[in-house]
């Protein structure tokens, strides 16, 4: 499948059927979705790829019940006039609203979307005359969580808004099906393993051996190595270049300049 920027979205199952699928037929049935996993696993991919019709909001401590609302601009004759944000449109045009990373927003912001999720599907725009703005047909919310970023917080008012919740993990399957090097897969597996044990708390997913190999492309499979150890938060460094040493039979340290030339 195609998404918006013209990158391929290769599907996987869910619930016995293509992914893109079951998020659709979720959004006929109004049932609100969370997706939630480490960055860098595919969750916006998938996202795109099932909606072209979305809109979405890029969520981060800084954002404001304006970045979902609306607010009062500049007009170029002069004076203001209030121009709505993303929620307001997705509800009057019936398209689907993305809250990406939806656990770094305050939870005081959030909870302006929530009347439009529940069986009222309206808001109140106060700082716009009061005014009402009902839902039509079509209009869907969907969000990503990155469990264990610093400052995500899955509240439960916030949980409780998503009837479904999907984890989102790396497709090592996909990534050997393009054609990404088997032993890059297999550091970044052995590393997953680690993490889920709670050995270390990083590792590579779909997004960094997308880059991988993009980089050995271009700079040659050993460079492509040191950056992926360099790339490793400090903290588990040690841990990664172990495991990468032990695959790739060699010592390895971060990617860096060398001797002049």
């Amino acid at each position: 499948m195609r998404r918006p920027n013209g990158q391929t979205y290769h599907p996987r199952q869910l619930a016995d059927l293509p992914d893109v699928a079951a998020l659709r037929r979720l959004r006929e049935a109004s049932i609100p979705a969370l997706l939630y996993g480490p960055p860098g696993t595919g969750k916006t991919s998938l996202v795109e790829a099932a909606f072209p019709d979305l809109i979405t909001v890029a969520g981060d401590g800084d954002t404001a019940v304006a970045d979902f609302i609306g607010e009062y601009t500049q007009a170029p004759g002069g004076g203001y006039e209030f121009v709505y944000g993303p929620l307001v449109t997705a509800m009057t045009e019936g398209r689907c609203l993305f809250i990406d990373d939806a656990t770094l927003i305050s939870p005081k912001v959030l909870a302006v979307v929530y009347p439009a999720m529940d069986g009222r599907r309206q808001i109140t725009v106060k700082t716009h005359k009061g005014e009402t703005v009902t839902a039509a047909d079509g209009f869907y919310v969907i969000a990503g969580h990155n469990p264990g970023v610093h400052g995500a917080v899955l509240t439960e008012a916030l949980a409780s808004r998503f009837a479904v919740q999907i984890r989102v993990s790396t497709d090592y399957d996909l990534a050997r099906t393009l054609k990404i090097d088997s032993k890059a897969v297999r550091v970044a597996r052995n590393l997953a393993h680690r993490q889920n044990s709670g050995e270390i708390g990083w590792a590579p997913q779909l997004r960094e051996l997308i880059a991988f190999q993009k980089i050995s492309s271009v700079l040659g499979t050993d460079a492509a190595v040191a950056n992926l150890l360099g790339i490793a938060p400090e903290e588990d460094r040690d841990v990664v270049a172990e495991v990468i040493g032990s695959i790739y039979g060699r010592t390895i340290t971060p990617l860096a300049l060398g001797h002049q030339l």
